[in-house]
């Protein structure tokens, strides 16, 4: 069960992001109150958790002025925000605001533009509050840096957030904001998504749009939705889909909207689950009891829920090298100036990516393709394949990573985050969604995999989870133990 929580912010960031909005584009409320409120609650908890470490409200509140233009143009667009304040990564610029991407080269950048992903969520009346912390260029599953220091867990401020997107999911578990956009390459979206019990959608390449600027083309890094729930991770996505020429990857928007296909009375999904992806990374004891027991509740309200899992060949050493590409290319490619203060584990990402041969790199692109087709055929019985997202619960937040997972030493940070490897190495989607609490009362969370460009289908089925299952999705105060 959910440990007792409360919450003691403005009631409005209590409220569903999906109802704002309804709000807003009624003019039912107005969106000075909304930047207010959300002003209000970061002045509350950022002491506790130091989850958006750069706040733009006045940059908001000059944008309200905007709004009737674009509401003109944008009223019967589905994913139209209407003036509701949200959080992006510090990984993202945004026109006029810090973005320190967590490195000491870059604490005082201030950037000149917004990149075209911002620029969308802009035009279709999200008001940007504040940037959220991250590992130093996005390198690493606990959200800290030299310059913000550590995002702490909001329900238990001696916790790890998770990362690389720690602060956005922090800032929707408080009620900081509604909506919080992260980014995805190693669980970046799902793994603080499940530390903070809330959601985290790692998109379709090209659905929220492309690649990083430095790397158009590079599929394996991706914006995303994070929400406090499955119908607000619908509108989030809305928002954030469609065609522009300077994302080359990116999607039309599809013909029925996601929140249109979440609405439709949810049928009983088809469920393939594996408590461990056939032994690919290690689980304690107790997150599988509790995956389990999840599972049986689902399976109780009507879904088909099977133990199952195909054989997937060379994973492992598949995504590293896809990963590897990814830090050669993008922060391999920064000048030697920033290079120079590079931390220890952002040092190493590069130096693997850039010490990939010629082999490596032709085995991946053979082995992806080989992975893609296990899972298409595979999902073509099932909705959803449900794993964890993470094998442990929450650990202090000043470790780096667990070293031990149900008392196995596991080496590297990356194997503590394999599960995240399929989404990626298949470029399936994926979402991580609450599940439970441990007996200690730290999250749970499943992980659900997608069919080929399947984000509706996935949306429902974690729609119907999210219902057999009736978790409280409200924001709380940090339980501060620190």
């Amino acid at each position: 069960m959910r440990p007792d929580t409360t919450f003691s912010g403005p009631e409005l960031c209590a409220r569903p992001a999906r109802e704002i909005v309804a709000d807003l584009r009624k003019g039912a409320l107005d969106p000075a109150d909304l930047v207010e409120a959300s002003a209000t609650r970061i002045s509350q908890v950022e002491d506790d958790v130091n989850a958006m470490v750069t706040v733009c409200a006045d940059r908001a509140r000059a944008q309200i002025a905007d709004l009737p233009d674009h509401a003109a143009a944008n009223a019967l667009l589905a994913g139209w925000l209407a003036g509701l304040p949200i959080g992006i990564k510090d990984l993202n610029n945004v026109a006029g605001v810090r973005t320190t991407f967590g490195n000491l080269a870059m604490k005082d950048f201030i950037a000149p533009e917004s990149e075209p992903m911002v620029e969308r969520l802009e035009s279709r009346g999200g008001l940007v509050m504040g940037k959220t912390n991250t590992p130093e260029f996005g390198a690493g599953g606990n959200s800290k840096n030299a310059v913000a220091g550590a995002t702490r867990n909001p329900w238990d401020t001696r916790m790890n957030a998770g990362g690389s997107s720690g602060g956005a999911a922090v800032s929707l578990a408080t009620g900081e904001v509604w909506l919080s956009q992260g980014s995805d390459l190693m669980g970046s979206l799902r793994t603080p998504a499940a530390h903070c019990g809330v959601l985290g959608l790692r998109p379709s390449p090209g659905r929220c749009g492309g690649g990083p600027a430095a790397a158009k083309f590079l599929p394996e890094a991706t914006s995303g939705p994070m929400a406090r729930d499955v119908r607000d991770i619908a509108l989030f996505l809305d928002a954030m889909t469609g065609w522009d020429p300077r994302m080359p990857l990116s999607l039309d928007a599809p013909a029925e909207s996601f929140q249109e296909a979440v609405a439709r009375a949810p049928r009983a999904p088809r469920i393939a689950f594996s408590e461990d992806q056939n032994g690919f990374a290690a689980v304690e004891t107790e997150i599988r009891a509790k995956l389990r027991g999840a599972m049986e509740t689902v399976a109780a309200a009507g879904a088909t829920v099977e133990e199952t899992c195909p054989d997937l060949p060379y994973l492992n050493e598949t995504y590293l090298a896809l990963r590897g590409l990814h830090y050669g290319a993008v922060v391999g490619s920064l000048p030697q100036a920033v290079k120079e203060t590079f931390g220890e584990r952002l040092r190493a990402n590069v130096d693997y990516g850039m010490g990939l041969t010629l082999d490596d790199i032709y085995a991946a692109m053979t082995r992806r393709s080989q992975i893609y087709d296990i899972m298409r055929t595979f999902l073509e019985g099932y909705d959803v394949l449900a794993i964890p997202v993470v094998g442990i619960a929450p650990a202090p937040v000043e470790e780096d990573f667990p070293r031990f997972v149900n008392g196995k030493e596991i080496g590297t940070y990356e194997n503590w985050l394999r599960f995240s490897f399929l989404s990626v190495a298949s470029l399936l989607p994926s979402l991580a969604m609450p599940a439970g609490f441990t007996d200690a009362g730290l999250p749970v969370s499943v992980q659900l995999i997608g069919p080929p460009r399947g984000e509706a289908v996935l949306l429902q089925a974690a729609l119907f989870i999210e219902e057999a299952l009736a978790l409280p999705s409200a924001p709380i105060d940090p339980i501060r133990r620190h």
